[in-house]
Formats: structure tokens, C-alpha cells, sequence
């Protein structure tokens, strides 16, 4: 709902201050949004997709191009930036998803399990972009299972169960929301969700007898 995917039952939301219903077309020029799997033509090149990406959202064509070389050369892409996207992994498709995503230089990234098929130093490497986006007073916004990750970058963490907001705020906050300084992002999880350890080894006791 948030980048205008899905249309609201009710309620109302605002994206860089621009209301996401109302201007739609405004809000989306300020967004980037990389799915959890990177939806790419695969009859382009990276470079031309990229081109395609840049010319949606009106970049003009020198400033285009010109970011076009830094990201390709940023995500190590550049020796295949000509290469047709149909024989690129999974990892390389994800990393022209976000380069496309940062083309236009948005205010908000909306991210789907941003790491998904990146070796760890590919991995490493996007988490230092994301916060180098949000060092600039940017904001990303993404979703994960892997909650060591949303547990090392992020500033602000929400816990979904069963498509219920059950907390959200810091990690201190989640702590002291728990009682329990200290705690991993994935105990707090456990512990708000229901989902705890003795529950898992009370089923595969059962499996045993």
C-alpha cells in the first residue's frame, strides 16, 4: 500500500510528506522499491534496463548515463553491464533492482528482503549502501526473516504477527517492552510472538515416541 501497489480498505498514509492516494505519481517519483524478487526484462542489458529505469521517472539523459557508469561500477557490474539480464544469478539481479531503485535518487527505499541470494561480501556491501542512504537524512524501509540483520541496521524495528502490528519502536524499547535487557531481536520475537523453543522441542518429542 505504502508504494501504491495495493489500494487501502481505509485510513490514509504519506510518503516523504506526499499522501500515497491523493498523488500517487508524486509520491512514486520520491520512492525506490526493490521486491523480494527482482522483476527485470530479460531481453535488456543491465544498462539498458537501467536506461529504461531512468527515463520512467524522467531523469535527464547525461545525468542518466552518468549514474548509470557509477552504479554498474559500484555493484561490480560493469564488466557484464551489456550482457543480456537473462544470464545473471540471482544476487546480480538483485543488485540491478537496487541500482535501478537508486537511479532517480529518491527520499524512501522500500526493500523486500534486500539481501535474499547476495554472497556475504555482496550482502555487506549493500548494508554499507543503506546506510550511506541514510546518512544523507534518507529513510529505508524494508522487511525481513533474517532478524540479525534488521537487528544490526536498523533504528526503528516493527514486529508483524498474523498481519497484527504487535511492537514497534528501538531495540532498547523492544527490550524494556520484554523486561529483559539484552536480549536478541530474535528472542524479543519469541518471546512477543508466542513462538518460543519449548513449544518446537514439545512437537519433536511427540515425533520421538
Amino acid at each position: 500500500m505504502l508504494v501504491g501497489l495495493l489500494r487501502p480498505t481505509s485510513g490514509a498514509a504519506r510518503v516523504a510528506g506526499i499522501d500515497i492516494m491523493a498523488e500517487p505519481e508524486k509520491a512514486k517519483a520520491r520512492i525506490g522499491y526493490v521486491p523480494d524478487a527482482a522483476m527485470l526484462y530479460d531481453k535488456l542489458s543491465a544498462r539498458e534496463f537501467l536506461e529504461f529505469s531512468g527515463d520512467l521517472y524522467h531523469v535527464e539523459p547525461r545525468l542518466r548515463d552518468r549514474r548509470i557508469g557509477t552504479l554498474l561500477k559500484l555493484f561490480g557490474l560493469e564488466p557484464r553491464g551489456n550482457d543480456f539480464l537473462s544470464g545473471y544469478s540471482r544476487g546480480m539481479r538483485q543488485k540491478v533492482s537496487l541500482a535501478a531503485a537508486l537511479l532517480h535518487d529518491p527520499q524512501v527505499l522500500f526493500l523486500d528482503e534486500p539481501t535474499v541470494g547476495l554472497d556475504p561480501q555482496s550482502a555487506r556491501q549493500m548494508k554499507d549502501i543503506l546506510q550511506d542512504f541514510c546518512q544523507e537524512g534518507k529513510t529505508v524501509f524494508f522487511s525481513t526473516h533474517i532478524l540479525e540483520i534488521a537487528e544490526r541496521m536498523c533504528t526503528r524495528l516493527a514486529i508483524i504477527n498474523h498481519g497484527r502490528l504487535v511492537a514497534m519502536g528501538s531495540l532498547q524499547e523492544l527490550r524494556h517492552m520484554v523486561g529483559q535487557d539484552g536480549q536478541s531481536l530474535e528472542q524479543i520475537f519469541l518471546e512477543l510472538t508466542g513462538s518460543r523453543e519449548d513449544d518446537v522441542s514439545a512437537i519433536l518429542r511427540g515425533l520421538e515416541s
